[in-house]
């Protein structure tokens, strides 16, 4: 298959691109380094021209409310220029839980992004996956001091980037699912031990303390960013972390 990933050199992207040429097919990586603009319309019609599938794994530039008319923009561009160039599947990633959390606007833009694609004229699958393991630190950094670092306890079910660029790759390759896959990492953890764990592995000193209004987490209500019904990745936390 010819595949497009847009977003293809980011930390999903490159990864999402490697595997799959490493099951023999052709997948070409394009963002704006390569000269593909999803917002301006720049190199699209090219880059997913005679494509058997696009996968679009750009993400907004905000977390704020800039980010619906980003995914609004880039997802009509992109669609337009899929069913143009013939495109017969269309591939996204999402968020478990996001429609579960519309007080966060980035939430609410995954969510709009997920409409456009299934009321869209191409035949299509959407990935949802829980939290990255990747972007713990950054958590972490977003209510932190010298000597604290502030976390709800908000249950986080991490799973590893590679687990996620591999349930991507797969479905890139497959046949349309017309409707969502859900992937998970093994285990869920409270947040805030969650970052007690990190730091502890790190050798940071600071203490975690258990604020239920810290961070962007603090407005998730139960456990919606898990599901234990998922199709469970392999990594384990700990594992990704040594």
């Amino acid at each position: 298959m010819k595949i497009a990933v847009i977003g293809g050199t980011g930390l999903i992207g490159s990864q999402v691109v490697k595997n799959l040429n490493a099951a023999g097919h052709e997948a070409v990586p394009h963002s704006k380094s390569t000269g593909v603009d999803i917002i301006g319309g720049q190199g699209l019609d090219e880059a997913v021209a005679g494509a058997d599938a696009v996968v679009n794994l750009t993400n907004s530039p905000t977390f704020d409310e800039a980010s619906l008319a980003f995914f609004e923009t880039s997802m009509d561009n992109l669609l337009a220029a899929a069913q143009k160039g013939g495109v017969g599947h269309f591939v996204i990633l999402s968020i478990v839980g996001a429609d579960q959390v519309p007080e966060l606007d980035y939430y609410r833009a995954k969510v709009l992004q997920e409409k456009i694609l299934a009321a869209g004229p191409i035949p299509y699958s959407i990935v949802r996956a829980t939290q990255f393991m990747d972007f713990m630190d950054a958590v972490l950094s977003w209510t932190a001091d010298a000597d604290t670092v502030r976390l709800p306890t908000t249950p986080i079910q991490p799973i590893a980037s590679k687990d996620v660029a591999d349930a991507v790759a797969e479905v890139a390759a497959g046949a349309p699912l017309n409707g969502i896959r859900t992937i998970a990492g093994p285990e869920v953890f409270p947040l805030d031990e969650l970052g007690r764990i990190t730091l502890s592995h790190k050798g940071d000193s600071r203490t975690v303390v258990t604020d239920p209004t810290a961070g962007m987490f603090a407005v998730v209500k139960g456990d919606v960013l898990t599901d234990k019904n998922a199709r469970l990745a392999p990594t384990h936390y700990a594992d990704w972390l040594s």
